[in-house]
């Protein structure tokens, strides 16, 4: 449920930044502030979190939130252990403890009790009640709290509500422009830049039907994927099937019209 990793700005993972979401990034942190990324599905936004907890030198815990996610996954819990009954801390009171940097990536599929553990970590008090222990922790310096969630595929009943929502500064994330996902695409996967340009093209060309024959345009993440396989000897058109046609869609007549589409694109 959580990963845990402090490495240096020199040994960051691979980031091409878009903008200034970087110059934000360590505002927020230096400000004490919590910060809320929106965003596709495999645009980017885990491995920004990662580059920049990496850069900050802190610690990073990150929670892939999902459906039956509760404030307890969070917080902690009583355990038993070799016979007794031990607290065990959740990633966000770890983090709160250490002050690293605890990532809830889509936390709007967590149960709504979450946002009510949040709230006091958003605001001046910084802070985390602990009901079970009695305890009431003050975040320690560094401490920071990002979240995310992909505002495009939410419906009216997983979306954050205002009250949550505006205790959060915001950066939105979109796919790369193609002179920023080229590179991305090369130095993730080994693939050449020329190569990998046509992979880019296509992207763009399918995320371009995003609304009509598909609920989701590629994710630069599955470009990687269609790359790396061609980096490794698969054939142009199987990695493509395999990477960026097949994750996009079960319904076999769009299967065959987005196939069509590849023939139009790469030749």
């Amino acid at each position: 449920m959580d990963g845990n990793f402090h490495v240096k700005g020199a040994d960051a993972p691979f980031y091409l930044a878009q903008g200034d979401e970087c110059d934000v990034f360590a505002a927020a942190h230096a400000a004490r502030l919590p910060l809320l990324l929106k965003g596709p599905t495999g645009c980017g936004k885990t491995r920004f979190v990662a580059h920049m907890a990496a850069r900050l030198g802190r610690p990073l815990y990150t929670v892939a939130c999902h459906d039956d996610l509760s404030a307890a996954d969070l917080i902690g819990r009583y355990l038993l252990k070799g016979g007794e009954t031990v607290w065990v801390d959740g990633p966000l009171t770890r983090a709160v403890r250490e002050g690293a940097i605890c990532y809830l990536d889509e936390v709007v599929e967590a149960r709504k009790d979450v946002a009510v553990v949040l709230h006091p970590l958003t605001d001046d008090r910084r802070i985390l009640p602990i009901d079970r222990t009695g305890e009431e922790l003050q975040a320690a310096p560094g401490f920071m709290l990002v979240a995310s969630y992909n505002p495009g595929y939410q419906n009216i009943l997983k979306t954050l509500k205002p009250s949550t929502r505006q205790r959060f500064l915001s950066v939105e994330f979109t796919f790369p422009r193609p002179e920023h996902e080229i590179p991305v695409v090369a130095q993730e996967s080994g693939l050449s830049d020329d190569r990998v340009e046509l992979l880019v093209r296509l992207a763009g060309k399918l995320r371009g039907l995003k609304g009509q024959d598909l609920e989701e345009g590629v994710s630069t993440r599955l470009v990687v994927y269609a790359a790396t396989l061609i980096a490794g000897g698969m054939g142009f058109d199987r990695a493509i099937r395999a990477a960026m046609i097949e994750p996009l869609t079960d319904d076999p007549d769009t299967r065959r019209g987005l196939m069509d589409l590849v023939t139009a694109v790469t030749g």
